[in-house]
């Protein structure tokens, strides 16, 4: 049941994203950043822990779970740190993903050559 609850999620998530772009004049990157503020409410509310328990990997996936990642980071840094700790929490749990994005790309970079 878990495989169908995490496709339900991020499909939904995928449709959402998908009728956005369709039906306004939003970019891609105006999308990007409205699912990752949307994943910050969600968390910031207690919600987006109920979908990782529920969806599982399909919750985790989809950009909204970065939002989700921020808050949690900063929140564990206001509780151990204070108020520094929230701006140095913040992207400590999404540091592992940030930093194979950059490597990888680099890395696929070296390899192949883009085209103008």
């Amino acid at each position: 049941m878990i495989y169908v609850n995490a496709f339900i999620f991020c499909g939904l998530v995928c449709l959402i994203g998908q009728i956005i772009l369709e039906e306004t004049k939003l970019t891609p990157g105006h999308l990007n950043t409205i699912l990752v503020v949307i994943g910050c409410i969600f968390s910031g509310c207690g919600l987006y822990d109920k979908f990782i328990l529920c969806a599982g990997a399909g919750a985790t996936v989809p950009i909204t779970n970065f939002g989700n990642l921020l808050v949690n980071g900063a929140l564990q840094g206001y509780y151990s740190e204070g108020f520094i700790g929230l701006l140095k929490g913040l992207l400590v749990n999404a540091s592992a993903g940030l930093s194979a994005t950059i490597i990888i790309s680099f890395i696929v970079a070296l390899i192949f050559k883009s085209k103008n």
